[in-house]
Parts: C-alpha cells; structure tokens; sequence
C-alpha cells in the first residue's frame, strides 16, 4: 500500500513538474495537458487507483487555493473608477447573458443549475490574454475586465444560494449566510483603515519587507481557512468562502503583487496542478464518445458561444465598433476553473450527471483554446485604443 502510494505521488509529482514546459512547447495553456494527464492516468485509458484519500485531499485544498487566486485578481481600483452607469451596464450585460443561459437549458432540458454554468467565464484566461495583447490598461480591456470580475463574482454567487435553495428551501436558512456577508463588507472597511494607518505592517504582510516567517503567506492561508470554516457554518459552499477571502486580501492590500506571486508559487507550483489532474482521473472519455452525448456537447458549445456574443451586441449602444463586440463576445467565452469547479459542485449536490459534468469538462477544454484564439484572430490588424489615463490609488 505504502509502495502504490509513493508510485502515485512520484508519478503526479514529475507530471507537476514536466507538463508546464511541455505547454510552452506546444503552445497550450497548462491546464489543459494536467486533465488530459489526468484523463491518460485515470478511468479513461489506464484505469489507475490510487489508494487512500491523500490525492483528492491536496485536490480540494489546490481547488480552495484557485478560488482564493481567483478572489485575489478582482481589481477594485478599477470597479470604484467605474461610474453608477457603466456599472449598471456591465450588469445589464451579465443580466442578458443570464436570461440566453435559461433559455438555452430550457432547451437542453436541463434546469436552473446549468443556466448559471453557461453564464461562467475564465477571469483567470481573460486577464493573460488581454496582458499578451497589451489592451489590459485600455478602455475596451478594462470593460472586459470588468464584464469577467462580475460573471465569476454574481455566477458563484448565484449557484452558491441556487444550491442553498434546493438544499433549504426559502426560509430562515436564508438568512444565516447575511452575517457572513454583514462580517465580509466590516472585514474589508477595516482591513482597509488598518492598512492605511500601518504602513509599515502592511508591507511586512505584502512580501515588500524582507521575512524569514513568511507571515504574509501564513495570514493569507489563515484567511483562506477562516472564510471556508465560516462558510460551512452558514451552510454556503467553501469555495464561496475561499473566493470571499480572496477578495478581500485584494481589495485590503492594494500592492499585492509580490504576495500574489508567493501564492501563486504554492498553488500553481503543486497543488492547483494536482486539482486539474484530479479533474482528468474523474473524466470519463466514455460520457461523451456516444452519437447522443456528442450531439449534446456540440449543442453546449454552440450555446456557450451565443450566449456571451449576443449580450456582447448591447456594446453597440455604448458607441463602440463591431470589432470590440467580436472580441469582448469571444474572449468572455473562454471558461476554465470556475465551470469545472461549478460542474464538480452540481455532481456533488446531484444537480447533474457524471456525464453531464464530463461534457462540461469537454467544453471548457474547447474553450479555453477557440475564446483566446478567435480573439486575437480579430485583435490581429486593430488599431490599439489609447490607454486609459487616470491616477491609480495606491
């Protein structure tokens, strides 16, 4: 038993390892190969069966730690640049690209559950891609940016308390998640007092000061606990928790970015990797290889493209080109980490069927690649928009 299990580690640990500069020489994000890694090594192909539960341990806890990331790239400077109108549009945007999803689900027959799965998008794609571009700090890249941050945000929400629901139902059950909400809006006002009156500390927590404790990285991991411990007591899924902690570490420490690359180094290093692995040994090629389930999965990605470039059409009423519409309707529809965890969420409360979420595995491998790539098909010959000027605050 100890033998099996050190073969596993050793082989998950070299694929942890390896698999990145493979992706660089294949030109494919990383992710992708980790579940088809995960795909070869599990149920589909070699049928391997790791003993114990260590695997899917390190495999929750590189999911909480995604969330947590995920959190930590909402950029607030930019949400409170935003005026009441154009904040009101972007949710008008996600509101239209919410009612397309029912509909489409409707004719899926499928329920409310997978309406919120297709209003999903990568915030974690859309921010690279936008970088690689060099229209991150442009009118037409911080609109999409924002347009993201709200998808994921009101999307996590949304099948956080749809689960709650079916769980509950409407009642006093309700209302135990308001004091996380009450505690998380406190949090973030004094976290943000402290942080402006202590400097010094501040920076000691953000990495800026040399710390042979690491207390950043210990406080960052403490809050990421905290708000999924909380989370489970008011019975709200932890991976809202994780995002919740997440958030609010980005909004409190505004120079973020040598903390960022600490977590990132843990999380991105070993154990979001394992959780994309884990992702593959769970996918079974079977669920989708059939006339019915290919039927289906192309109907989903169909779906899932109509329903971020239709709402992507109201641009035109803000004055800009069709070009901007093209690009901002092809790069929302990239998804990635939310719609696989919101695919493992819908198995785990019985919401959808291994095959359905092996289908939503399958899509979001599709598009992943096709959102980035029809993207930068149209950003190809544009001209560049000006940056956007304005003073950050620190």
């Amino acid at each position: 038993m100890i033998g099996q299990n050190a073969y596993a580690l050793l082989m998950v640990s070299v694929a942890v390892l390896l698999l990145p500069g493979v992706s660089i020489l294949l030109r494919i994000p990383a992710v992708v190969l980790e579940i088809i890694f995960g795909v070869v090594l599990g149920k589909s192909v070699l049928q391997f069966t790791f003993a114990g539960d260590w695997l899917p341990f390190l495999a929750d806890l590189g999911f909480l730690l995604l969330m947590f990331q995920a959190g930590m790239e909402i950029d607030f400077v930019a949400l409170q640049r935003q005026s009441k109108g154009q904040l009101l549009f972007h949710v008008a945007l996600f509101a239209a690209t919410l009612a397309l999803s029912f509909g489409a689900a409707l004719l899926l027959n499928r329920g409310m559950f997978m309406a919120l799965v297709l209003s999903t998008t990568s915030l974690g794609l859309v921010m690279p891609t936008l970088k690689e571009a060099g229209l991150s700090k442009t009118e037409l890249g911080q609109s999409i940016l924002i347009a993201a941050t709200l998808a994921d945000f009101l999307t996590l929400f949304g099948i956080t308390f749809y689960i709650l629901y079916i769980q509950q139902g409407f009642g006093w059950e309700f209302a135990k998640p308001l004091a996380l909400f009450v505690g998380f809006g406190i949090l973030l006002r004094l976290g943000r007092l402290w942080a402006w009156w202590n400097p010094d500390q501040a920076a000691l927590l953000l990495g800026l000061r040399e710390d042979a404790q690491e207390i950043g990285v210990r406080f960052s991991i403490a809050l990421l606990f905290l708000f999924v411990g909380l989370s489970e007591l008011v019975h709200l899924e932890p991976v809202l928790g994780a995002f919740l902690g997440g958030s609010v570490l980005s909004y409190v420490f505004r120079e973020k970015g040598v903390l960022e690359t600490k977590l990132s180094a843990m999380g991105f290093g070993f154990l979001i990797p394992v959780f994309f692995i884990h992702v593959g040994m769970q996918f079974d090629l079977g669920n989708i290889l059939g006339a019915d389930a290919l039927i289906f999965t192309a109907k989903l990605l169909g779906f899932a493209l109509v329903v971020k470039l239709v709402p992507a059409v109201l641009l035109l009423l803000m004055g800009r080109p069709f070009r901007q519409v093209l690009q901002t309707g092809f790069l929302l529809s990239a998804r990635l980490s939310l719609i696989i965890a919101a695919a493992a969420i819908g198995v785990e409360n019985e919401l959808i069927s291994g095959a359905a979420r092996d289908a939503i595995v399958f899509l979001a491998l599709i598009t992943c690649f096709l959102g980035p790539t029809l993207f930068k098909l149209v950003t190809i010959g544009a001209p560049k928009p000006p940056k956007k000027v304005g003073k950050e605050e620190s």
